[in-house]
């Protein structure tokens, strides 16, 4: 097992260790009310994110940095040929009208055009405002309204469209162009005549303190926010946690790192991720989807060494093996499969943190023949070389994160927002706490309020809200920054997440529940999709459940039921409910008696973008599904258990 063989290898490397140590302070009960962490990498004094491109081409011009999905193959794109197409397209912007100080805003799936875009706004003065490729017209309005761009680059025609459609109105609409349609080569025979030392010039006069980007929050509640992120924030964000992560996913392993990109680049996690590989010099491939279908095919291709994704991911790789060994008729194996797995994580890892001995013989022959049934072909789904995984978004079910390391690919954890610059903490490399989102990311702070809220202070924290000052006012404070999230830090400082502070359901029993905890175990276990937990003002927990319709194909398929079979027959299906009670029964072992799910309903569609009910980071609009759904909601209390 590669992964904890560098694990223990990484243990001896005294140097990690004492750089990552978070210093607590305790309040008069004793209790760990702070923690932060020393920066690893100063503030930059000079320059700005968009010098990176040059500094690599300089340093190493033939370092491949990025690959290319061209010809049915992954091409290379070396250094030096990345910062001549940033210049060429940055040259185009320039002729376009972008000045100094400007904003273009880009409407696209995570591909590598979106990079060469993002540096070349940059490297011509300009700020880049991210929008989602799913957003609706009015949503696009809002954006480019807000933010004043006055350029647009979309992916489709149909993004293109939507962008027209949305500032039609608007008294002098943006200029767009599209991906699709050649944006970039249109853009660099526009800026022909423009001579590079324009470029160097505007590049050079950005400082730290110069804003990058106007990234606009995903609105679980109101109008997106923008988020005003300078030069300084991405690079205290990416520098950090490159030299945090680096040693282990490169130097440890004597691996040349490499990931493949396919977290959208229009949320901040996407972003911060692909400037910390440019920094440092790690391969980057992008794939447009999440989808387990599409992605599948490009992880096997590409085969990265480590991944950054959300827990949906890593739930689906596990569901898709449990759905394969059903198939075979060995749907049991597989769910011994998960317990030994659970079972041998939590031993080694205990041994490796000196917590116990270890995993026994029966154990460990145990592990041994599922590594070769069923761990290899988990594997072999991510490329058979990933051994190293960082999850964020949502908290990860412990069990699963457990049963990946018995698998041979450690997932870390981290914790962040848009006003963070993305991840706010992080699990160290050589400290693993499933169940944890880590400690401080390098140079950051994080402290307990005393109603719970977790507060974050250091250079990854925005500045301000773009035009809200007010709003900004109400989560600023003398640096600290008001994350709206419940928590607490156990006595080492690493922080869990417990809930969110205006989702916080009262029952007429008196008892407060954070539907969080709930929502985040139903979602990770099969044949759930989306769910709501409800039950404020009420006099119980209960939940609307929708189904996974991979997962409900495939039940339907193992039972030989009709594809087409409608959900108002199967709600009524006991075979059915008990699987899904047993989702609920694992959500429930997270939290007490008072605060369990009493009941549940199963309703039919699914919680999507498109019916406004979630956002595109993957978030339930919970004012928005308790309105969709609100005589539901009504029957299910109407109907006591």
């Amino acid at each position: 097992m590669g992964v904890r063989k560098d694990l223990q290898r990484a243990k001896h490397r005294t140097d990690l260790a004492i750089r990552t140590k978070a210093e607590t302070v305790r309040d008069e009960r004793g209790v760990v009310r702070e923690t932060r962490t020393a920066p690893l990498a100063p503030r930059p004094t000079t320059g700005s994110i968009a010098d990176l491109p040059y500094t690599n081409a300089a340093e190493a011009p033939d370092a491949v940095v990025l690959r290319r999905e061209r010809h049915g193959g992954w091409q290379p794109v070396t250094a030096a040929a990345f910062a001549r197409e940033v210049t060429a397209v940055a040259k185009g912007l320039i002729a376009a009208g972008l000045e100094p100080g400007g904003r273009v805003a880009v409407m696209s799936r995570t591909r590598y055009e979106w990079t060469v875009l993002d540096f070349a706004i940059w490297s011509a003065g300009g700020q880049t405002v991210p929008v989602y490729a799913t957003s609706s017209a009015d949503q696009v309005e809002w954006i480019v309204r807000d933010s004043g761009a006055r350029h647009v680059v979309t992916e489709t025609a149909a993004n293109a469209d939507t962008v027209l459609t949305g500032t039609a109105a608007h008294p002098e609409p943006p200029r767009v162009w599209q991906l699709d349609a050649g944006a970039l080569d249109e853009l660099t025979a526009l800026g022909r005549d423009v001579p590079d030392e324009e470029v160097t010039k505007r590049r050079t006069a950005l400082t730290p303190d110069v804003t990058a980007t106007l990234c606009y929050t995903s609105g679980t509640t109101g109008r997106p926010k923008g988020c005003v992120l300078t030069h300084a924030n991405l690079h205290a964000e990416a520098a950090n946690t490159v030299e945090l992560l680096h040693p282990l996913f490169k130097e440890v392993t004597g691996e040349t790192a490499s990931t493949l990109l396919f977290l959208p680049l229009a949320h901040i996690l996407g972003r911060t991720l692909q400037i910390a590989c440019l920094m440092g010099r790690i391969e980057i491939g992008h794939c447009p989807s999440i989808k387990p279908d599409e992605l599948r095919p490009a992880l096997r291709a590409f085969r990265p060494t480590f991944l950054v994704g959300v827990p949906y991911l890593f739930e689906k790789i596990h569901d898709t093996g449990r759905a394969t060994a059903e198939k075979l008729g060995r749907g049991a194996s597989f769910d011994r499969a998960h317990r030994i797995a659970v079972r041998f994580g939590a031993a080694h890892m205990n041994r490796f943190l000196g917590k116990g001995p270890g995993p026994g013989p029966g154990l460990r022959a145990a592990w041994a023949l599922y590594d070769l049934l069923v761990y290899r072909r988990i594997r072999k789904e991510l490329g058979g070389r990933v051994r190293y995984a960082i999850s964020g978004g949502s908290p990860l079910d412990r069990d699963l994160n457990l049963f990946f390391y018995a698998a041979g690919i450690l997932i870390y954890e981290g914790y962040g927002l848009t006003e963070t610059t993305a991840a706010a903490t992080i699990v160290p490399p050589l400290d693993p706490r499933p169940g944890t989102v880590g400690l401080p990311v390098p140079g950051t702070a994080v402290r307990i309020a005393d109603d719970g809220e977790v507060l974050i202070k250091g250079g990854i924290v925005f500045g301000a809200y773009w035009n809200n000052p007010a709003a900004t006012g109400e989560v600023l404070d003398d640096g600290w920054f008001a994350t709206g999230d419940l928590g607490s830090l156990d006595e080492d400082g690493y922080l869990t997440i417990t809930g969110r502070k205006k989702d916080i359901l009262v029952t007429t029993g008196g008892k407060n529940v954070s539907p969080a905890v709930l929502e985040d175990r139903l979602r990770s276990r099969p044949p759930v999709g989306q769910c709501l937990v409800v039950g404020d003002n009420r006099p119980y927990v209960a939940a609307l459940i929708t189904l996974d319709p991979e997962a409900l194909a495939h039940w339907l398929a193992v039972r030989k039921l009709p594809a087409d079979t409608p959900l108002s027959e199967l709600v009524h299906d006991e075979r059915l409910r008990a699987d899904v009670q047993k989702a609920v029964d694992h959500a429930n072992e997270a939290v007490s008696r008072a605060e369990s799910i009493r009941a549940f309903t199963l309703v039919e569609g699914d919680f999507t973008e498109e019916n406004g009910l979630l956002t595109p980071s993957l978030k339930v609009k919970r004012q928005a599904a308790t309105a969709a759904y609100a005589d539901v909601i009504e029957a299910l209390y109407a109907n006591k258990p």
